[in-house]
């Protein structure tokens, strides 16, 4: 976290997503708690004491006195579990700092990890669970503490056996189908003498350890090969969505759909039926491995793993639907949930922690998904060997809004090194998009000054970090500024 502050950087700061100050005048303010909170179920962070922001975003040192006293206090908070529910800190993350006359108090706020989550203040869970945006601490919703709860489990929720589900409801055909591609991958595998039960069960389609003795569906197994009729009882939410949009003057050029009745709707149909269609323009080498002709290029695997990754970890219980989108310049996947391990760690690779574990191994089982915890480095490996533009992570949360993870993987060339005239020209182009941006985003402010990062993204159809790039830029130029108002806030426009 050391990136998060340093001392000869304090003139440079803003506040952010990650970084927030406190006058702390007249002591620890209470709002230190919910920001600790909020850091700590989102990326961490660091809290300055006795500092204020001015209108123009900059920050100045307020004088603070008695900083020794304050360190002791907020020391005997941490520890009180009345307080804060658990303490993440360290000696080494509560610092005095001198900034010239002036004394300033950091404090810095590791992200939890998932099985301490959710981080609340005030023994009260429902009510002191916080996250964070770049506007500020907002409380959770009941929805968004319940997905904190699922993803701090051991056993991931779609272990649960479903003791009121026979496998006779299950898809028969889905099963065939699977087993002949596990057959395909592991031909000596001793699974593949068993009946369809003992196959699940060896799968973790299914459980035998019930309290009728019988075998019944778990989670996992009636998500992968369950009828979505079937399916939507126990995940009221779920529904997955393939949208083509290859013709900007059609809707949809094709689309694949859970609930469209022309086939059954569970995830490994879906997983089926749709990754033929996202790579269907890719090129295929003539290839051969021995008998066999190779047909899939590292870019088609990358796709694959990318795929199975939107599908595993996605949260089905949550009000989002998966929505892959394939686009001629772009494919689109996104899930609903956030990232367990954060997108740090996702994008550093070599840890694995899929949100739904049997469906991971399911998938695992017939070659598809990295157990290494190296899929979405691998993925980002690949596009650069391709000469594509660089893939996208981004995840979306905030009051009111879903979490969501998207990424994106552009399908357009990484525009060369050029110089002279091309390349003013190209700067001139940047430079007009980011003109419009702001002038939509504008409109947007004038309409509804407390609008959120993500909603604007959604309204202007791009991503969140193109819509705070605009964002950051209209403020160093002060042609903005976020004015706090409590724990909420708004936008302001300095008009002339």
């Amino acid at each position: 976290m050391d990136d998060v502050f340093e001392l000869s950087k304090f003139d440079e700061y803003r506040e952010d997503n990650r970084r927030e100050v406190k006058a702390a005048e007249g002591g620890l303010p209470q709002s230190l708690w919910d920001t600790y909170s909020s850091m700590a179920n989102t990326y961490g962070g660091v809290i300055i004491c006795g500092v204020r922001e001015r209108k123009d975003g900059t920050w100045f040192t307020t004088g603070m006195k008695n900083a020794s006293k304050l360190e002791s206090n907020f020391w005997n908070q941490a520890h009180d579990q009345k307080k804060i529910s658990v303490n993440l800190l360290h000696d080494s993350d509560v610092k005095i700092y001198k900034v010239e006359d002036d004394v300033i108090l950091v404090i810095k706020v590791p992200m939890a990890d998932r099985e301490t989550k959710p981080v609340y203040i005030n023994g009260d869970m429902f009510r002191g669970t916080f996250k964070r945006t770049a506007e500020g601490d907002y409380h959770c919703t009941p929805e968004e503490i319940k997905a904190m709860l699922r993803d701090q489990a051991k056993s991931s929720p779609d272990m649960k056996v479903l003791e009121d589900e026979e496998i006779s409801d299950f898809y028969s055909e889905s099963i065939r189908l699977y087993r002949l591609r596990y057959a395909a991958r592991r031909p000596n595998s001793a699974w593949i003498k068993l009946s369809d039960e003992q196959f699940l069960v060896q799968i973790g389609a299914a459980s035998d350890k019930t309290k009728d003795g019988k075998i019944h569906p778990t989670a996992a197994g009636l998500l992968m090969f369950g009828q979505e009729y079937r399916i939507t009882p126990h995940f009221p939410e779920y529904f997955l969505d393939y949208r083509e949009k290859l013709d900007p003057q059609i809707r949809w050029t094709d689309r694949v759909q859970t609930q469209s009745g022309d086939f059954s709707g569970n995830v490994f149909d879906f997983f089926s039926l749709v990754y033929p269609k996202v790579t269907a323009d890719f090129k295929k080498p003539f290839m051969t491995e021995g008998p066999y002709r190779v047909e899939e290029t590292p870019k088609h695997l990358a796709v694959r793993e990318a795929i199975a990754n939107c599908l595993v970890n996605a949260d089905y219980f949550q009000s989002w639907s998966v929505v892959i989108e394939r686009y001629s310049d772009r494919i689109v996947l996104s899930n609903p949930g956030t990232i367990i391990l954060g997108k740090k760690q996702m994008l550093r690779g070599g840890i694995s922690e899929p949100r739904n574990r049997n469906i991971f191994k399911m998938f695992n089982l017939i070659g598809v998904g990295e157990h290494a915890g190296s899929g979405v480095p691998d993925i980002f490996d690949v596009w650069e060997s391709e000469g594509l533009e660089t893939p996208m992570v981004e995840e979306q949360f905030g009051e009111g809004i879903p979490d969501r993870t998207t990424l994106i993987l552009p399908l357009i060339k990484k525009e060369p090194d050029i110089s002279g005239k091309s390349q003013a020209k190209s700067q001139a182009k940047k430079a007009d998009e980011m003109k419009e941006r702001a002038a939509s985003i504008l409109d947007i402010l004038r309409a509804n000054p407390t609008a959120t990062a993500p909603r604007m993204a959604s309204t202007l159809g791009i991503t969140e970090r193109q819509v705070r790039t605009v964002l950051d830029q209209m403020k160093n130029q002060q042609v903005i500024h976020f004015e706090r108002i409590g724990r909420n806030g708004r936008w302001v426009i300095n008009e002339s």
